[in-house]
């Protein structure tokens, strides 16, 4: 006997979508010499189930490929990040400090150096080298580096301002002053180290590309004008005067506790080991508008000052020293909010070159003058 095959729900399922389909498909069909419309085209209901059956059909096909296009948006879109220049970043500017620390030291073993201890140059400059002055004719008493600029990578120009003092034949010393040796400097590292290697384990190295070449002093310059118009003398009659003689006493000598003469909060420590042994307020400077400031003003008001003291050290010399200070305002007296990095200048001043100072005629080159006969 044959067996007969059950059809499974899935089969029932699509039998009812194509009676379905075909129920919507199958319309009764109009004869072909239909009347033409307003517009000329004839229209039947064969037609229109055509153009139901193409739309419906577009619109399937739309949502089935809906995930796909998706997908390929998607990696256009990845694409078009990916393909966007990415920024490069700017190289850091490498640190002066070695070639700097080299130019110095080479500078003052070239001013020590002369005939014959040429080779005391070689560690700097590798080229030859021949000196005529005698050795330790001149000498640096002290050196510092002025200026700084780097030419290229790992190349610098450095100059260097050394105090020198010259022996005569006889063998006393004379200091000539300050003088000003500009020097190149190539330097092989990391940018940390002057050069303009990128890798960490890069070796570090100078070297001078010839000898110093003395230049002229920077331009001397007339500062501006300061921002303490108002002259306090050193009377302890003004509250803001006194105040300031106990904080620098304090600070300087470590006689007393400085948050006595301090606002609250301010992290600031007295000067240890003590370097003097008493301090003498000379002069005050400040920013008041009064000609006498006797009384102090309501709370938060701001005074800036200008100090000038008189400091004995421990072997009874006395030093000069200025102090620019900020002091506010709080409870009916005047506290120090801070001790100012450098004294306030006018908004309204700047600085100024300095006139040279006119030579004076060498006594030598002088004409004599004509003898009485």
């Amino acid at each position: 006997m044959k067996r007969v095959r059950r059809p499974r729900k899935a089969d029932k399922k699509r039998v009812a979508e194509a009676e379905v389909w075909d129920d919507e498909v199958e319309e009764p069909q109009e004869e072909a010499d239909a009347e033409p419309d307003e517009t000329g085209w004839k229209t039947s209901t064969a037609h229109l189930a055509g153009i139901a059956r193409l739309v419906r059909v577009g619109v399937w096909a739309l949502i089935a490929s809906g995930p796909a296009l998706g997908v390929m948006a998607l990696l256009g879109s990845s694409g078009a990040v990916h393909a966007a220049p990415k920024p490069i970043a700017a190289p850091s500017p490498g640190s002066q400090v070695g070639p700097a620390g080299f130019a110095q030291l080479f500078v003052t073993a070239f001013l020590e150096a002369g005939q014959g201890t040429e080779r005391d140059l070689a560690p700097y400059y590798p080229g030859p080298v021949a000196l005529a002055a005698k050795p330790g004719t001149r000498t640096a008493t002290r050196s510092t580096v002025i200026a700084s600029r780097e030419v290229q990578a790992g190349y610098w120009s450095i100059t260097v301002a050394s105090d020198v003092t010259v022996q005569d034949d006889k063998g006393k010393p004379k200091r000539l002053g300050v003088q000003y040796f500009r020097v190149g400097i190539q330097a092989i590292g990391t940018t940390g180290a002057g050069g303009a290697a990128t890798s960490a384990k890069a070796v570090t190295g100078y070297s001078a590309t010839s000898l110093p070449a003395q230049v002229a002093a920077p331009a001397a310059i007339t500062p501006g004008a300061l921002a303490y118009q108002s002259e306090r003398g050193s009377s302890s009659a003004d509250p803001s005067v006194d105040t300031a003689r106990g904080f620098l006493s304090a600070y300087l000598t470590g006689a007393a506790a400085l948050d006595r003469y301090t606002s609250p909060g301010l992290n600031l420590q007295a000067i240890s080991p003590a370097p003097y042994s008493a301090v003498q307020v000379t002069g005050v400077r400040d920013d008041a508008a009064q000609s006498v400031q006797q009384k102090v003003p309501a709370d938060g008001a701001e005074l800036h000052q200008l100090v000038q003291v008189q400091a004995t050290d421990q072997a009874g010399s006395a030093v000069s020293l200025s102090y620019a200070l900020t002091l506010k305002s709080r409870a009916g007296r005047w506290e120090v909010a801070s001790v100012d990095d450098a004294p306030a200048i006018s908004p309204s001043s700047a600085p100024s070159v300095a006139p040279q100072p006119t030579p004076s005629p060498d006594a030598t080159t002088a004409k004599p003058s004509p003898s009485n006969s």
